[in-house]
């Protein structure tokens, strides 16, 4: 999407209707994923999420809000509505019938899709092999962003990072982070960094590498699909295999809980 050469940042319009074409491309990249990277644009809505992006300095192409919010906006957030490339004021009702959320936010940015990019080879990173759910990926991506891991990089089959069921439960992470997307075995040999494969039934125990101070720092860690696990060629090239200790005698962990775990783990040590 590429700005209108005629247009003033804060260029303001007022909708009306419910089959504007606005409203319409808003619902395509919400319902999906294969939309927004069509049209190398986000849906971001919320004040948290336009927050984190606005922060981060994202450019606003289009800035979306109801009448109410709009009215907020003039003196809560002004410099959202003086950057965007364009402003436009819909109807509570007309945003119900675009927001994918139960509880519409009210406001919203359009912005470009980042462009795609490569792996950082001495980063800090957690790699995720066909992590299929989006709520895990986007809480992975938390997780990251808090513990100081810097570059995702998700492997084929893992879910979209910048589908709109991610970029939700990231609450913001994704500006924080290097995002390679649809990536091999090639793009993780890449990396010049110690790689710790998570593992159910194999491996040290990650207390104890913890209490020796044997988590290396940087690293990256990989973390696989919810029921198989990561997958063999991955194993091969691990530098550590590790396991979490479960004492009441679970099968496993939830992903991003594992993530998390062992994410601290990692920086707690140091």
């Amino acid at each position: 999407m590429h700005p209108d050469p005629d247009l003033k940042p804060g260029a303001l319009e007022i909708i009306q209707s419910k089959d504007n074409p606005l409203l319409k491309r808003i619902r395509g990249i919400t319902a999906h994923s294969r939309a927004s990277k069509n049209a190398n644009e986000l849906w971001l809505e919320g004040r948290h999420l336009c927050s984190a992006a606005f922060d981060k300095g994202v450019q606003i192409e289009h800035l979306v809000c109801t009448q109410t919010a709009h009215a907020d906006l003039l003196f809560s957030a002004p410099n959202w509505l003086n950057k965007a490339v364009r402003v436009s004021v819909i109807h509570d009702s007309l945003f119900k019938l675009m927001s994918p959320l139960p509880s519409p936010a009210g406001v919203g940015f359009l912005v470009q899709t980042p462009p795609a990019q490569i792996v950082a080879p001495m980063l800090p990173s957690v790699v995720l092999d066909r992590v299929q759910d989006a709520g895990n990926v986007g809480s992975i991506l938390r997780s990251a962003a808090a513990f100081g891991y810097k570059q995702i990089i998700a492997l084929q089959g893992t879910a979209g990072l910048w589908s709109d069921k991610v970029l939700r439960a990231g609450m913001g992470a994704h500006f924080s982070l290097q995002l390679i997307e649809s990536a091999t075995l090639r793009d993780v040999e890449l990396l010049q960094i110690p790689l710790l494969c998570t593992s159910s039934h194999e491996g040290s125990f990650l207390h104890e590498l913890q209490l020796a101070h044997q988590i290396p720092s940087p690293c990256a860690w990989v973390f696989g699909h919810e029921g198989q696990g990561v997958r063999p060629e991955l194993l091969e090239l691990a530098t550590h295999k590790v396991r979490i200790a479960q004492p009441s005698g679970e099968e496993s962990l939830n992903v991003a809980a594992a993530t998390a775990i062992c994410l601290y783990a990692g920086i707690s040590q140091h």
